[in-house]
């Protein structure tokens, strides 16, 4: 039988720990994936030519188009490894993820005179990251009670606790 412990899991192997992943992590992890490519492939587009894109004279950012892609390229590459990042289920994964999707959803606001319907799903895509990632299990309850175990952290044994052993 396998011990849990924080959250953690640990297995039979020694060593080999496996976090609990909520379904608010997962689905930010995969956004973050599908949004890190739109990103990427939104930065190729701007790289190798500039005629799918609508340039609006009278926006009050403008850019250079190349530019602006090579950030949209590097960008999305560190959203996609991140994505991967959050599926392990550590902190550290889930702060780099708020920030870089942060970084993404200003990105993709001043990109909206560029490429205006695009920039728009970016947006939502960003946002929802963000609040799944910021919504996914805290460090010490969630996940618990799928694990067999209660809030006290004691095995579920089926009968109140007396205090007493038998």
């Amino acid at each position: 039988m396998a011990s849990h412990a924080g959250g953690v899991q640990t297995g039979a192997a020694p060593g080999h720990m496996h976090r609990a992943v909520s379904g608010w992590l997962v689905f930010a992890g995969v956004m973050m994936i599908f949004g890190g490519l739109m990103n990427l492939a939104q930065g190729i587009s701007a790289i190798r030519t500039d005629r799918v894109f609508l340039v609006t004279h009278s926006y009050i950012f403008q850019y250079d188009l190349s530019g602006w892609g090579w950030v949209h390229l590097a960008l999305g590459i560190a959203v996609v490894v991140a994505g991967f990042a959050v599926f392990t289920g550590a902190m550290w994964a889930r702060v780099t993820g708020v920030v870089l999707a942060g970084l993404a959803l200003i990105a993709n606001f001043l990109w909206l005179p560029y490429y205006p319907v695009w920039a728009t799903v970016l947006l939502i895509i960003d946002a929802l990251v963000i609040w799944a990632l910021c919504a996914g299990p805290s460090r010490g309850g969630a996940g618990r009670a799928e694990m067999g175990r209660p809030e006290t952290g004691r095995p579920e044994t089926g009968r109140p606790e007396t205090g007493h052993t038998a």
